[in-house]
């Protein structure tokens, strides 16, 4: 791809009503590949908890033009409407009735633009009787189940390490309107995609889920180690910890060669797969008081020189230090007006060919408010009132 070649998206123009985190990663997957992006802000929008030059913002909002404009006033809404006629996606993540109420539900927007893509991420739904409720992550990690699962048996639920439900409904609610807007290269007619904090995370839990919708067995906390079957799990080292997986056939019997224990293969409680499941705890005995012996880094590096999947386990400061993670330059450097430079996360998504730079940092609030009313028609004098009347 050419320097000069547009990025995928580029002929898209995408407004941005989202807040906290999964509207944002919905919208930033778009503004990565290219999309135009209208971030609507009141114009003295509230901080977030970390601040607008923390960490979390400026990692979610990168590729973004901010538009400050007070949806709650008519003045507001009439130009979010002027926005909305000419958009091809709309991205909110509000409650229901706050939608109706601002002027920007499915059947407002649709009527005034019947080519419009509208996301929407909830807590809980659009209808049904939680609709109405706040939803953020911790909510959707406990009433989904995912609580259930997490940790060493006994210890009662644990929440997982990052904002799992916030950054999957991000993500389904992108591939969601990505094939909406595919559809409407053949109908001409756009649709509401939506998605919610719960259904995300119960759809996150994947084959733990199935395990219930299927026989109707109820998972138990298993800890480190994979619910059926080891050993695939997290080991103590002679100095740390380490993950490997050998649960099958051959990978079974080369890790007993490398760590030096061949009978361990041809004992009747690990022989088969099913055995080993059944008899984990007397398994992991065996294998931590082997792995003991050895550093980690000694035994990853022996145990991939014959084909076991096996790694440490890093801390955040580590991983990024890894010279597999530095190979694939996933913090990239960014400068910013006010911050300086900074490193952000790139897009995680490769598409042979094309870059997915950041092009432009988290705006700060309305920066380009002016701009985007120009390119809408306004002239410097009715965008002078309008600031005058705090409209923007």
């Amino acid at each position: 791809m050419a320097p000069e070649d547009p990025l995928p998206l580029a002929d898209l123009l995408v407004i941005d009503l989202t807040i906290a985190r999964a509207g944002p990663t919905a919208v930033r997957q778009l503004a990565d590949w290219g999309a135009d992006v209208i971030f609507v802000e009141p114009p003295s929008p509230e901080d977030t908890s970390a601040g607008r030059h923390g960490p979390d913002f400026l990692n979610l909002n990168r590729n973004k033009r901010s538009l400050s404009l007070d949806l709650k006033r008519a003045e507001g809404r009439a130009l979010l409407h002027r926005l909305v006629e000419r958009a091809d996606v709309l991205v909110e993540n509000m409650r229901p009735a706050v939608k109706k109420r601002l002027g920007f539900d499915w059947e407002t927007v649709s009527a005034l633009n019947p080519r419009l893509v509208m996301g929407s991420i909830s807590g809980f739904g659009q209808d049904g009787p939680y609709a109405e409720r706040g939803g953020v992550d911790q909510i959707a990690q406990g009433l989904g189940g995912m609580m259930s699962v997490t940790g060493l048996p006994g210890q009662g639920p644990v929440r997982a390490g990052v904002a799992i439900s916030d950054v999957t409904a991000g993500l389904q609610l992108a591939v969601g309107l990505l094939v909406a807007l595919h559809e409407r290269e053949r109908t001409g007619r756009g649709r509401h995609v939506h998605t919610s904090l719960l259904e995300s995370m119960i759809g996150m839990m994947d084959f733990q889920a199935a395990r219930y919708t299927v026989a109707k067995d109820v998972p138990p906390q298993t800890g480190n180690h994979h619910p059926t079957m080891g050993p695939m799990g997290m080991y103590a080292t002679k100095d740390g910890y380490m993950n490997v997986a050998a649960p099958w056939g051959r990978l079974w019997t080369a890790l007993c060669e490398v760590i030096e224990r061949p009978t361990l293969a041809s004992d009747p409680r690990f022989a088969e797969a099913a055995d080993r499941a059944r008899n984990r705890d007397a398994l992991d005995e065996e294998l931590t008081r082997a792995l003991s012996n050895r550093t980690t880094d000694a035994w990853v590096e022996a145990m991939n020189a014959v084909g076991i999947p096996s790694g440490p386990v890093n801390d955040v400061a580590q991983t990024f230090a890894d010279p597999q993670v530095r190979h694939l330059r996933i913090a990239t450097p960014v400068e910013h007006p006010v911050v300086g430079e900074i490193e952000i996360l790139r897009n995680a998504t490769h598409l042979e060919g094309v870059s997915s730079e950041i092009r432009r940092p988290a705006p700060e609030p309305g920066e380009h408010t002016n701009e985007i009313l120009r390119e809408f028609g306004l002239d410097d004098a009715e965008i002078a009132r309008l600031r005058g009347d705090g409209v923007i």
